[in-house]
């Protein structure tokens, strides 16, 4: 394996070792946070501040994976010699000015108070992760939410979640004074929950479907459409010894 394809290796590992078991805790934590809310549990205080500060680490390992993720299509592409990247090393340098902007929204997002600034900020690191992903180079099954492939594409349910998760980040004060951001809360945390379960399923699919580097010219040649691939060349006879 190269440096590149052991740079591919690190969005899973991240998602693996770091965001799901996190996501395990946050969602223990605020089962605990709503049966001290109801008094069915006498649960310290300090319960729905780690369910908060849980949920913010979940969304900011989320979008870090995603941006590693983005980073290793462009810089793949970039290192490949047989296919031409559009725009050369410029638009190389403004894609990861573009990513190094989304990373310091999102910091941003960690230090306002403000719930206009935290919206702003959310909304920032949100559209520069779509920015992103709109690239020529990011692949998608499908653009199209009326076919079938959209909805099993393993990037429109991870910029979903994304979403997801930075609009409970930034709207954490909110949900605390009124019952129905909590409900909208509630009801954003388990459509969470589906597409993690979501994008473990197609994560998986995919990987399967990303050759080394090395392999790259020769799985790109086969038909995926008809599921065949080129016949390789007859091995030369070799001489007597």
């Amino acid at each position: 394996m190269t440096a590149i394809d052991w740079f591919s290796l690190l969005h899973p590992v991240l998602i693996i070792l770091f965001v799901y078991p996190v996501v395990g805790a946050t969602i223990r934590l605020g089962i605990l946070a709503r049966e001290r809310r109801l008094k069915i549990n006498p649960l310290p205080p300090s319960v729905g501040v780690e369910h908060a500060e849980h949920g913010r680490w979940v969304a900011t390992g989320v979008v870090v994976a995603v941006l590693v993720a983005l980073l290793y299509s462009f810089l793949s592409k970039f290192l490949n010699p047989s296919t031409p990247f559009d725009g050369g090393a410029p638009r190389l340098a403004l894609l990861l000015l573009v990513s190094a902007g989304t990373l310091g929204s999102l910091l941003a997002l960690w230090r306002v108070k403000k719930p206009w600034l935290r919206a702003s900020f959310a909304l920032l690191t949100w559209a520069g992760i779509l920015g992103l992903g709109s690239q020529g180079e990011i692949w998608r099954l499908s653009d199209n939410p009326l076919s079938g492939a959209f909805w099993s594409s393993h990037y429109w349910a991870g910029v979903s979640l994304v979403g997801l998760l930075l609009f409970a980040t930034a709207a954490k004060q909110d949900i605390l004074r009124s019952l129905r951001m909590r409900r909208l809360h509630v009801t954003a945390g388990v459509l969470s929950a589906v597409l993690l379960a979501v994008l473990g399923i197609t994560g998986t699919r995919d990987l399967l479907e990303i050759p080394l580097s090395w392999q790259k010219p020769v799985i790109y040649g086969c038909n995926f459409e008809a599921r065949t691939c080129p016949a390789p060349p007859p091995a030369s006879a070799k001489p007597p010894a």
